[in-house]
Order: structure tokens, then sequence, then C-alpha cells
């Protein structure tokens, strides 16, 4: 089949624990077999619901020739849905530092946000990875409750490809547990200014 299809059977569900045996599909997922598309664990990792429904919107709308979504978010959240959650987006420490970028951090933990500590549940933190000089968001990981909708702050601004400042910038209501990114995101700019004092003592 080629070319955007007038029809189509896209199949969505869970399949083999691996790659191997999983369906053979392309960037639209169409599979080897005409009008036949696949998305989800039958076309093998990473085996999260989200990206199987992200799939699911690029196979349907390549099937039926909607012009919504053409592929998948480069960006790929992960979730834990523990207690306390975790969530993450991009890159960590040990991904920037293996790929020779300079990077620096902020971090702000919860047992200092408001909200946290008015739901009774403090634990945990928001981690901006960010690139020096220029700021640029690399990676957010969060633990704490709510990670898994909180990271997509931070996600939306990695799909700006801005900096951390956008943060700074940004209104946050108060008290709310997003807060933390503007917090995290001062601490990363004071590593900053310490570095910047280091350098210039010597």
């Amino acid at each position: 089949m080629t070319g955007n299809a007038k029809y189509g059977l896209v199949v969505l569900g869970a399949g083999p624990a691996g790659e191997k045996g999983a369906a053979q599909a392309d960037d639209h997922y169409r599979t080897t077999a005409p009008g036949v598309f696949a998305a989800g664990d039958v076309v093998g990792p990473l085996g999260l619901a989200s990206m199987a429904m992200e799939q699911a919107w690029v196979a349907v709308c390549y099937a039926f020739g909607f012009e919504y979504k053409k592929e998948i978010d480069r960006f790929r959240p992960g979730y834990i849905f523990s207690i306390p959650e975790a969530a993450w987006v991009g890159l960590t420490e040990d991904q920037a530092r293996a790929q020779g970028i300079a990077y620096e951090v902020g971090r702000s933990s919860f047992s200092a946000n408001a909200k946290a500590r008015i739901s009774g549940f403090p634990d945990g933190l928001v981690k901006l990875v960010f690139q020096v000089p220029d700021k640029t968001l690399l990676g957010v990981h969060i633990v704490g409750e709510l990670a898994s909708e909180l990271v997509h702050i931070g996600h939306f601004v990695m799909h700006e490809g801005s900096t951390i400042d956008r943060f700074i910038d940004a209104t946050f209501a108060v008290p709310t547990r997003s807060e933390a990114y503007k917090y995290a995101a001062y601490d990363g700019l004071m590593r900053l200014d310490r570095r910047a004092g280091l350098r210039a003592a010597a």
C-alpha cells in the first residue's frame, strides 16, 4: 500500500514481551499486511500505554487520511505510578555527560513547597537538567505526588527548545506543586553564578 490509505485496520493491544516476534511496522505503523496498521506492544518496546496511544493516533491518521498527527513525540515521557510517583522526560545527567554536553542542574524539594506540605505528601523533588551556557532545558525528573502530571510542564518547554528562564518568567498559582519548577530554575541559575564566581576567582 502506498501513500495515504483510504481505509485500514489499526491493531492496538498487548503482544510479545520483547522485540522478538513483534509485528513489523514502518514510521506510519503500517505493517506488511495490506490495510493493517499496528501500534502498542505488538510492535515491541517501549511498552507504555502513553506511547501506544500516540502510535495509534499516527496510525489512524495515516490510515484514514486525517491531517492531524504525522509522527510520534520526539520526547517520550516515562512514568512510574508508585507511591510516590516518578516521572521523567529528556536526558539524565549521565546521558548528558556521555554525550559530552556541558550541563548543570537545578533542584527544588517538595519539602519546601507549600502545596506539598499542606497536602501531607512533602516527599520528593523536581530536578531540571539544562545546557551550559545557553540554559536550554535538556531533561526533567520528578519524584513525588502528581509527578506524572507535573512532568508535562517541562515537556512542553522542551518542545519549544526553550530555556529554564521560561519557568522564571511564568506565573504559577500559589500555592501549587508546579511552583517547584520556578524554584528549581532559580537553583540552577544560582549554580551557574557560583560556577562563574569560581572561574573568576581562579
